[in-house]
C-alpha cells in the first residue's frame, strides 16, 4: 500500500499578521508613540515660531500693541533689502565668520590630534579644552572685558609688560574685532575639538601600527593618515562652524554693544534693535525671513557640493 503524502506549501516566516522583514503594527505604533513628543516640540517650537514669523512680515505688527496691525503686504521686505543699515550687519555676521571658522577648525583639529597621542594626563587636557564651552555666555563677556579694561586689565598690562601700544579692545572697530574673535576662539573652541576627538577614536589603531612598521614617523602619521581620515569630520566641523558663526549675537552684544556706532553690529542684533528697540515686530520677522533665507541657501549649497563630492568619489 503506497502512502501519498500530502504536499502543502511551505509557510511563510511572519511575525504576527505580516510578513518576516516588516515591522509589526504594534512596533510601528509604538516608534510613532516614542517619537511622538519630539514632533510635537518640533511643530510648536520650531515650525510654529517660523510661520508665526512668516505672517507677521506682512503686516505692520508693533510689539507694544495687541493684534497684527496693518497688512502692508511686501513693503516690509522692501525696505529691509534696500536698508543699507541691514547689509552692514549682514556684512558683520560675514566678517566675523571670516575671522573665527578658520582658526575654530584647525586650531580644534590641531588639539584634538595632540591630545589623543599624550600618553598621560590625556583626560586632563580633553576636560581643559572642553570646560569653557560649558560657561554662560555672560559670564565669559564679563571675565574678557575684566580683561581688556585699559590700564588694570590683565592683556593691557601683558601689551605694556613686552613694550607693546596697548590696542583699545573696546572702543575702537579694530579692537572690537580682535577683543570678540579672541573670547570665541577661548569659549567655542571646546566642541569642535570634541567631534575631532571622537572621529579620531574610531581610526583603527592598525592603520597606525602597519605605517609605524613601515618607518612612518609621528608627523607623517598624522599627515598621511589622521588629517585625510578626518575629511568627512572636517567638512560637518566647517558647515556647523559656518552656520554658528553667521547667528553670532551674544558675545558682540554683552562685550561691545554692537559698538563703537554699529560697526560690529551683526544682522541678529540688528534683528533685535529693530524688534523690541525700535518696537516694529512686522519689520523686524521680515528682517529675520530675509536672513533664513540666507541660512537656508549657505546651508544647500554646502550639501550640494558635498554630495556631488561624494558622487565622483564613488564613480
Amino acid at each position: 500500500m503506497t502512502t501519498v503524502a500530502a504536499t502543502r506549501p511551505a509557510p511563510t516566516a511572519r511575525t504576527g499578521t505580516h510578513t518576516a522583514g516588516r515591522p509589526h503594527r504594534s512596533e510601528r505604533r509604538a516608534g510613532a508613540l516614542l517619537t511622538a513628543p519630539f514632533f510635537v516640540i518640533y511643530l510648536v517650537f520650531l515650525i510654529g515660531p517660523l510661520l508665526v514669523g512668516v505672517v507677521l512680515s506682512f503686516f505692520n505688527t508693533t510689539t507694544v500693541k495687541d493684534g497684527l496691525g496693518e497688512f502692508v503686504g511686501l513693503s516690509n521686505y522692501s525696505e529691509v533689502i534696500g536698508d543699507p543699515q541691514f547689509w552692514d550687519a549682514m556684512w558683520h555676521s560675514v566678517l566675523f565668520t571670516l575671522l573665527t571658522t578658520p582658526p575654530l577648525v584647525i586650531l580644534a583639529m590641531a588639539a584634538a590630534i595632540l591630545a589623543s597621542r599624550v600618553r598621560r594626563g590625556r583626560v586632563f587636557y580633553r576636560l581643559a579644552f572642553f570646560a569653557p564651552y560649558v560657561v554662560p555666555s555672560s559670564i565669559v563677556a564679563l571675565i574678557f572685558l575684566w580683561m581688556y579694561t585699559p590700564q588694570i586689565g590683565l592683556i593691557p598690562k601683558i601689551f605694556g609688560a613686552v613694550g607693546l601700544p596697548v590696542p583699545d579692545f573696546i572702543g575702537s572697530t579694530s579692537g572690537g574685532w580682535t577683543a570678540v574673535t579672541l573670547m570665541t576662539l577661548w569659549w567655542t573652541f571646546g566642541f569642535n575639538f570634541v567631534l575631532y576627538t571622537a572621529a579620531i577614536q574610531d581610526v583603527p589603531s592598525d592603520v597606525y601600527e602597519a605605517a609605524a612598521i613601515d618607518g612612518a614617523g609621528p608627523w607623517q602619521q598624522i599627515r598621511h593618515i589622521t588629517v585625510p581620515m578626518l575629511g568627512r569630520t572636517t567638512s560637518l566641523v566647517l558647515i556647523l562652524q559656518i552656520l554658528a558663526s553667521l547667528k553670532v549675537f551674544d558675545q558682540i552684544y554683552l562685550l561691545l554693544g554692537g559698538g563703537p556706532d554699529q560697526s560690529t553690529r551683526p544682522v541678529i542684533e540688528y534683528i533685535y534693535d529693530t524688534g523690541f528697540t525700535s518696537y516694529r515686530g512686522g519689520y523686524g520677522a521680515a528682517a529675520t525671513m530675509v536672513y533664513f533665507v540666507v541660512i537656508v541657501v549657505i546651508s544647500a549649497a554646502w550639501y550640494g557640493l558635498r554630495r556631488r563630492r561624494a558622487t565622483r568619489t564613488a564613480a
